[in-house]
């Protein structure tokens, strides 16, 4: 079963995923000459009533979980939230933790009042894409300067 831990995003386990997360992301990035630009995420901006930052862990005995990746949302303005650090581990891909987090992150947007979600990605970010598309986003225009995005998208909530 799923569990999905508010956890402050400069909590160790969170910095560890994030770390991750940003490893892969610089091994497989080709889209600019410089590189992967990091920026680990603001603490403040992922705890409430801002947004929430998810560890989502699985539980593989009655005494043990697993961790499997994180994710975290934050309120834009008084109407969008965007869903930032979507990532699960290598190992556990393919299983549906990566739409359910999602789908976690979509409730706690709602939860902080937006009526819509945004988010953007990267064009080597197939699966990630596919799996935006599948559960209703729409590709639309940049929201938002990040060097390292080359898609956009959004949902009503």
């Amino acid at each position: 079963m799923l569990q999905f831990v508010p956890t402050p995003t400069d909590d160790p386990l969170a910095r560890e995923l994030l770390t991750e997360y940003f490893t892969s992301r610089q091994l497989g990035f080709i889209s600019r000459p410089e590189g992967y630009r990091v920026v680990f995420p603001d603490t403040a901006a992922f705890l409430p009533p801002a947004g929430v930052f998810f560890v989502v862990t699985a539980a593989s005995t009655e005494a043990e979980s697993r961790v499997l990746g994180c994710g975290g949302i934050r309120l834009l303005d008084a109407e969008r939230a965007e869903i930032k650090h979507l990532w699960i581990r290598e190992h556990a891909r393919g299983l549906g933790a990566g739409r359910a987090l999602l789908l976690a992150l979509e409730e706690a947007g709602r939860g902080l009042g937006a009526r819509t979600a945004v988010l953007d990605t990267n064009q080597s970010l197939t699966a990630a894409q596919q799996l935006y598309r599948s559960t209703g986003y729409l590709e639309i225009e940049p929201y938002n300067d990040n060097p390292n995005a080359t898609h956009w998208f959004q949902k009503p909530l």
